[in-house]
């Protein structure tokens, strides 16, 4: 990398960092880990405008719900109501990054090791998520994260685009789409129905 194409990528960094601590309401060091994450996983998979004319072919999953997805979707574009980001509820501070129309993927996992090489770099200074926020910044890919290639398998109904299906279910009578249904015993339900949904409804009746 050449002087002037590395002054930009730090320039870009720190454009793409301010958006993102924009869009989240505060900068942390979750902000930082996830723009760069985002960096190095478009890069990787060959995605130079996420925004622009590459916005068409890449979906994220993401495996956390804390500050770093929201840089990722800063950064990336991508976002649920796009159906081009995926939140996989793993609690891991990870994403994969697949271009759709290569094929190529790759996941990006934040190194655990590197909150505490973040304390080498700033001893001095004494709160630790300060400490990992100024670090970050410097700190180079290898430390902070490690990237593994991967097969991403992504079926019809969950591509970006209009629905594919829309169906009705026996037993509350509310509409599925894109073939989240399960046929039991003859009958069409929705998860909630058919299994134990995050809310409950007294008059729930499913059989």
């Amino acid at each position: 990398m050449n002087i002037t194409s590395e002054a930009k990528v730090i320039t870009d960094f720190e454009l793409l960092l301010q958006e993102s601590a924009r869009i989240h309401g505060h900068l942390c060091p979750g902000q930082v880990l996830g723009v760069k994450m985002s960096i190095l996983g478009l890069r990787e998979i060959g995605i130079a405008d996420p925004k622009g004319k590459d916005r068409k072919s890449i979906v994220v999953f993401v495996e956390t719900d804390r500050c770093a997805t929201d840089a990722v979707q800063s950064v990336t574009g991508c976002s649920l109501g796009k159906r081009s980001m995926k939140f996989m509820d793993y609690g891991k501070m990870a994403a994969s990054f697949v271009n759709i129309k290569t094929g190529k993927a790759v996941r990006v996992i934040a190194k655990e090791e590197s909150r505490q090489i973040a304390k080498e770099y700033f001893p001095e200074i004494q709160n630790k998520y300060e400490a990992q926020l100024e670090a970050y910044k410097i700190m180079s890919d290898s430390d902070l994260f490690d990237v593994m290639e991967v097969q991403v398998k992504l079926n019809p109904e969950d591509m970006p685009g209009r629905p594919l299906q829309r169906i009705k279910c026996d037993s509350c009578g509310e509409h599925v789409q894109d073939f989240r249904e399960i046929y039991r015993e003859g009958r069409i339900l929705c998860r909630p129905c058919a299994d134990t949904g995050y809310y409950e409804h007294p008059k729930r009746n499913i059989f």
